[in-house]
């Protein structure tokens, strides 16, 4: 099920009006998308924050004034270099009929066997890139690796994909290894 997140639609503002926005708990962003113009927008603050510290990935309905649902990926956030406050979202409208491509975040369960031994886990890749139709779309990939030792690796081959995505990343890539410290 897709998170729904409220949306307003805003008009072109200048710094000052923008700044006042983040002031008030808002973040301001767009919506673009194929075929269709680009909307202005913006969203509260804290569920914003709440959906990032959840999962962070995955279909987003906006819900924008006059009960109109929007389906969208995140696309990109920006952050404020200091404070790491998001001050920008970019949003992709994604429709059911065309294949999106989009990364998918990785979440890493468990704790290695190899950090006993006085391994490191050492972290290459937290998202894998991939491409399908959106009612397809995995949320996050989770993976185990309390198995590891040190000198093991998982790679992006490694991961279990349904036969509808398209995996665009590399599959030699690292995601995970475990080594000497």
């Amino acid at each position: 099920m897709a998170k729904s997140l409220l949306a307003e639609k805003r008009t072109h503002m200048n710094t000052s009006a923008l700044r006042n926005l983040r002031h008030s708990g808002r973040i301001p962003g767009i919506v673009f998308g194929r075929n269709k113009s680009n909307e202005m927008i913006h969203i509260s603050a804290i569920e914003f924050q709440r959906w990032l510290r959840q999962d962070g990935s995955g279909i987003i309905q906006l819900e924008l004034e006059g009960n109109m649902q929007l389906p969208v990926l995140l696309e990109d956030l920006q952050r404020h270099p200091v404070t790491q406050d998001v001050i920008h979202i970019d949003f992709q409208h994604v429709q059911s009929n065309e294949s999106v491509r989009t990364k998918v975040a990785v979440k890493f369960l468990g704790t290695a066997v190899g950090t006993k031994s006085g391994g490191v886990v050492q972290i290459h890749k937290e998202f894998i890139e991939v491409e399908t139709l959106p009612q397809h779309l995995p949320n996050v990939i989770e993976l185990d690796i309390s198995g590891m030792d040190i000198g093991e690796s998982l790679y992006i081959r490694d991961v279990e994909f349904a036969p509808e995505v398209t995996v665009l990343s590399g599959a030699n890539d690292f995601l995970v290894s475990v080594a000497k410290p």
